[in-house]
Order: C-alpha cells, then sequence, then structure tokens
C-alpha cells in the first residue's frame, strides 16, 4: 500500500540509539507540543501532563533515577535530543472538569447557560472511581491516548523517537515530584534522531501480524 500515512509509519521504529550531535529544530518541537495539547480524551477530560527534560541538570536528576533497574535505557537520557515524562491525574475530580468546562465555554464550544448541565460527563469519570478518590486506572488509559497521538506525530515529522516503560516511576515521581504537582508518570518517551550507524533496529525490516489475523469485519 502507498499513502504518506502508511509510509511514516513503516518509516518509524522504537530507536536503540541516538545521534547526540543531532536536535529537534525549535519550530517541529512547537508542532508536536501543539499536536500532544490536541490529543483525544475521554469527556475531553485532558487528565495529563508533560513534562520535558531537556537541560544538562534535568537530564542528570532523570539519569540517578536509573541507579536500581532499567540501565539499558539510561543512555537515552544524554543521547536524546529530549526526554518527555507523560503523567497522569490519579485523583481526577469535579473541580478538574470543572476548568475543561470553562475552557469550553471561553472557547464557545460550550454556552454559558449549558455550564451545569455540562457536567453531566462527569458521570463517566465518577463511575471510574473508588472510595478513596483514586481513577487512576482511568486518567492513565487516557495518557496512552496522548502517548499513541505524539509518537503517531512523529513519525510524519520524521523524528525518531523511543516509548520508555522501563523507567523507575518511584524514583522519576519522587524526583520530579515539584514539576509533577500531584501526577503521576508512568511512561517517558525519548526523541530526537538516531545513529546512523549504531541504531540497529533501524536497519531491521518491519514486521507486524498480518491484517486478517486481528481484524475481523462483520
Amino acid at each position: 500500500m502507498t499513502h504518506p500515512i502508511i509510509e511514516s509509519l513503516l518509516w518509524r521504529h522504537t530507536t536503540k540509539k541516538y545521534d547526540t550531535t543531532k536536535k529537534v529544530p525549535q519550530a517541529e518541537l512547537e508542532v508536536l507540543y501543539e499536536a500532544m495539547r490536541l490529543s483525544p480524551s475521554s469527556i475531553n477530560s485532558q487528565p495529563w501532563r508533560f513534562v520535558v527534560i531537556e537541560s544538562d541538570e534535568a537530564r542528570q536528576r532523570m539519569s540517578e533515577t536509573f541507579a536500581n533497574k532499567y540501565q539499558f535505557n539510561q543512555a537515552h537520557v544524554f543521547d536524546s535530543s529530549q526526554i518527555i515524562l507523560f503523567a497522569h491525574n490519579p485523583h481526577y475530580t469535579r473541580d478538574d472538569f470543572a476548568k475543561i468546562i470553562d475552557k469550553g465555554i471561553e472557547d464557545k464550544r460550550t454556552k454559558q447557560e449549558n455550564r451545569e448541565s455540562a457536567f453531566a460527563l462527569y458521570g463517566f469519570a465518577e463511575s471510574y472511581t473508588d472510595e478513596n478518590g483514586d481513577n487512576s486506572k482511568w486518567t492513565k488509559a487516557q495518557t496512552y491516548l496522548a502517548l499513541g497521538n505524539t509518537l503517531h506525530t512523529l513519525a510524519r515529522l520524521k523524528i525518531d523517537s523511543t516509548a520508555l516503560e522501563g523507567i523507575d516511576t518511584d524514583l522519576v515521581n519522587e524526583e520530579f515530584k515539584k514539576e509533577l504537582g500531584g501526577y503521576r508518570c508512568e511512561v517517558a518517551l525519548a526523541i530526537g534522531y538516531h545513529h546512523p550507524d549504531e541504531d540497529y533496529n533501524a536497519k531491521l525490516p518491519k514486521s507486524r501480524l498480518n491484517l486478517d489475523s486481528i481484524l475481523v469485519r462483520i
């Protein structure tokens, strides 16, 4: 199949080694960040926060979170252009949803007179909230929607990436507690440009199951 989207997805791969001499241009970062902002989420909840690690100080802090495990991912901290922490709100409240409604009013998506009725959608969030106010399973799922959208955007921009579930979440959340502001990070993303010689994964053919084994049309 020949199509720009398919070509981009065939091009992308999980980068194993980055070229330290190349950084993502600011103009493309701005496109990426805007695409992340526009990610879809259940009831438009947007229960996420993205922390971009790019300064030498922040990289050193991130590097230290690999003290106990997942050292195979540690090199990405200094080699990639940026590391992005994808964090979710583990206690998403009615007040959080109120901010979404009020922004919708500002953007003329919702009429002012419909503000109270708009809260009906929050019942969906409540259905995923336990007696302690924890709805992290639901908000984490929304954050993975943003991650998927980000990976696709990066592929279209021809920017390499590595999704990092191999992080010490306890150390990451403790080290970046201030920046996360109560949100919880369980996955990160390295972005940049792969090393032309040392990224072995770039040279391997794409392998996926055949479409007829995963797609059922009825």
